[in-house]
């Protein structure tokens, strides 16, 4: 019979005991349906999903909610919006009671002083070519002076097409602000011209985010497993898609027979009682989506699937431990 210590000398059997105890379950929030950007192909405002609801605004609430959440297994909170950084009473109710990631734009600094800890992922769609064409701004500019030397923070580099054999320049930019990153794929989901992948350029990307990784591997928080699924889609022999993909809103997942799936996951509204699909946007079509968080789920909750082999095994510890650093549940 396979075993996890069959597969693993000692020092893989070190490194995976260690993720083994983190018991990770996390769920999103949208802390508000505001923002102070509108970028083509943010899921959020192209899908109309601040239209679902209104919003909690009363701090109160949100606690005893949080609270309720708490109590429903969850220890990690991932608050995304709209802008969560437009409501910190919000995030601050999440934030003094259970690990807190903040994905924000960047361009409102998180008082360090209110947040001492809390993780912060700022989003960066390319260079600033890319960035005033998608988002009408560089927010570089704005985000990096915000958050230079900030050991709770990493840039969410969202590659486009146009950004393959570009990206060591972006990720120069990001070293020397003294900062990390962590690099995933745009989805197009509003069909902006020429940002659409194609396979040749999913190749190329995943060969360059790998020598992005050897290059700067004190800046990249990566994996090359992770690199190779997020561009072909595929882990092992499967495809990702509507019945592999792991991070369906569990009251709403219907699916028959279900796959392997996130415990407890739920994605909330901002009223605190509606609820998405699934962690980007029920318009959107799974066979196109490039999601980092989601390919990254998919691989974690297939342990069993990867026990193969030993590099195969070891593939699924590394984005394990790639994952826990991101939430800060290891440290970088």
């Amino acid at each position: 019979m396979i075993t996890v210590s069959s597969l693993l000398d000692r020092d893989w059997y070190e490194r995976y005991k260690r993720i083994s105890q983190l018991n990770m379950r996390s769920s999103i929030y949208d802390v508000t349906n505001r923002c102070n950007l509108r970028c083509k192909g943010c899921f959020f405002f192209s899908s109309g999903e601040d239209k679902v609801a209104g919003e909690e605004t009363d701090p109160a609430k949100w606690g005893t909610f949080v609270e309720a959440e708490m109590q429903r297994g969850v220890n990690l909170a991932i608050l995304i919006g709209g802008e969560p950084t437009l409501c910190l009473d919000r995030v601050e109710q999440f934030y003094k009671r259970m690990p807190t990631f903040c994905a924000t734009n960047g361009l409102i600094k998180v008082p360090r002083d209110r947040f001492p800890d809390m993780m912060v992922g700022i989003s960066l769609w390319g260079d600033e070519e890319d960035e005033k064409r998608l988002r009408g701004q560089n927010t570089f500019l704005i985000s990096s002076k915000n958050y230079t030397g900030d050991p709770y923070t990493y840039y969410l580099y969202t590659v486009t097409p146009k950004q393959i054999g570009r990206t060591e320049r972006v990720i120069k930019n990001i070293r020397d602000a003294g900062l990390k990153v962590h690099m995933q794929l745009l989805s197009n989901d509003e069909g902006v011209d020429g940002f659409s992948w194609n396979e040749a350029e999913l190749g190329d990307l995943c060969m360059e985010m790998d020598e992005m990784l050897d290059a700067y591997p004190d800046t990249v928080i990566s994996s090359k497993y992770y690199h190779k699924v997020i561009t072909t889609g595929k882990m092992l022999d499967r495809t990702f898609g509507w019945q592999e993909c792991p991070s369906v809103t569990e009251p709403m997942d219907t699916r028959n027979p279900r796959p392997k799936r996130l415990i407890r996951f739920v994605r909330w509204a901002s009223d605190l009682q509606s609820m998405h699909r699934c962690c980007t946007s029920a318009t959107r079509d799974c066979a196109t989506c490039k999601d980092g968080a989601a390919h990254m789920s998919w691989i974690m909750v297939n342990k069993r699937a990867h026990m193969r082999s030993s590099r195969d095994f070891q593939n699924w510890i590394e984005v394990y431990e790639m994952f826990a650093k991101l939430y800060q549940f290891l440290p970088w």
